[in-house]
């Protein structure tokens, strides 16, 4: 830990010394179970949630136990997860439990969350990148050494991390009223009135059988190829720098799609790299979907509000004619995620294709339909936006407190 001035009454500490630290110990893998007998079993950071763990093993003979309130910190890569133990859990090796003695608990916490980078340059340089017992005795913290003062401060924090969870909760809770909007609106569609239709139980006659299941009889159903252009982009060659150098043409790759909106991207290419490639400039609005890419980022869609190309892992699609609304099919595939996720893992295949794409089926409604379906999920969107706005400042001004409060640049008045 880099040295600094202290401020007046406040002392730096090895966590080794200021609290207790309990190095997990794997136990016979033999006695782990998914029945619930014996203690909730802990092997690395793969069970942490936000704050607290989720055990999914037990296990009837434990080595060793952490205790209900002790700081589970990850040990091993990634090294400096924390989360808080709300049981006792027997930990493995991937896991140490800080238990402190002579500083309070909830500002324990803190400190260890504001502190935690230096678990992971200790941990640097080694084959296997681990902290061990001994590293312990480096890791510092620094804090008042009154404990009212250590109380005023998590007091602070703990009131900014309420609001974050509630508001975290209402994101939640608006994303999933989204969710059954979309199942609604994009299965069963709106009358004129723009109020739901009723469903095929209550109103068989309005519905028929397609290739999407029933939708209302009114829809068209067709094939994407048919109401769309669909273009795939490609990457100019990297040992070219005037295809890269200075570049002002905006050039998305899949994670940008994680983005939703796309009103801008961090990749660039030249004018040169652009028409020496497959990639191709299209105007705004179009649905980019990823035809490939990390994690849950497959079969994700975004929709564009710039003119831009792409790289040959998303694809472009743009409606041909004003019978159908970007803004609908942008939604009309987002719901169908899971969908798109499992043609993409057929046989044989290692994502989606320009050929799968265009063989896509996809419901039409009428063009009034279709607009008062967009507006319902835009105006939705919105109320998301505002939250997760809202969310952000939350978790600036938090990181912002942790940095006066818990270095002491700013002292709390006990």
């Amino acid at each position: 830990m880099t040295t600094q001035t202290l401020p007046k009454n406040w002392t730096r500490s090895a966590v080794a010394k200021a609290a207790t630290v309990i190095m997990g110990q794997s136990p016979d893998s033999r006695l782990v179970n998914e029945e619930q007998v014996g203690y909730p079993f802990l092997q690395g950071n793969a069970e942490f949630n936000e704050k607290h763990p989720i055990p999914i093993h037990w296990v009837a003979k434990p080595t060793k136990l952490s205790e209900k309130g002790d700081i589970l910190i990850s040990v091993r890569a990634p090294v400096g997860e924390i989360n808080i133990a709300n049981d006792v859990y027997c930990i493995g090796r991937g896991l140490a439990a800080i238990r402190f003695k002579k500083i309070d608990k909830q500002f324990g916490w803190y400190a260890i969350a504001y502190h935690k980078d230096q678990l992971g340059k200790l941990a640097q340089g080694s084959t296997f990148t681990a902290v061990s017992s001994k590293d312990f005795s480096s890791f510092e913290i620094i804090h008042p050494n009154d404990p009212a003062e250590q109380r005023a401060i998590a007091d602070i924090l703990s009131t900014v991390d309420e609001a974050i969870a509630q508001s975290e909760s209402l994101v939640r809770k608006y994303q999933s009223i989204k969710q059954g909007l979309m199942s609604d609106l994009l299965t069963r569609g709106v009358d004129e009135n723009g109020e739901l239709r009723p469903t095929r139980e209550e109103a068989p006659e309005l519905y028929r059988e397609s290739p999407l299941g029933w939708v209302p009889s009114d829809w068209e159903v067709t094939e994407i190829e048919k109401r769309c252009c669909v273009e795939v982009g490609g990457t100019p060659s990297t040992f070219m720098p005037e295809y890269w150098n200075n570049g002002d043409v905006p050039w998305m790759s899949s994670g940008d799609v994680h983005r939703r909106k796309i009103f801008d991207v961090p990749g660039r290419i030249t004018s040169k790299g652009l028409a020496a490639s497959n990639a191709k400039l299209i105007r705004p609005p179009a649905v980019a979907l990823a035809l490939a890419g990390q994690g849950r980022t497959r079969g994700m869609v975004a929709l564009t509000q710039i003119e831009l190309c792409t790289n040959q892992s998303v694809a472009l699609i743009k409606p041909t004619n004003d019978e159908l609304i970007t803004t609908f099919l942008f939604y009309d595939l987002e719901f169908r995620y899971d969908e798109l996720r499992s043609i993409s893992m057929g046989a044989g295949r290692a994502g989606l294709s320009k050929k799968i794409i265009n063989k896509i089926a996809i419901p039409i409604p009428s063009f009034v339909e279709q607009r008062m379906i967009a507006h319902i999920l835009e105006t939705q969107d919105s109320v998301i936006e505002v939250e997760n706005g809202k969310l952000e400042k939350l978790k600036l001004l938090k990181q912002g407190l942790m940095q006066d409060l818990l270095s002491g640049q700013v002292r709390v008045r006990v």
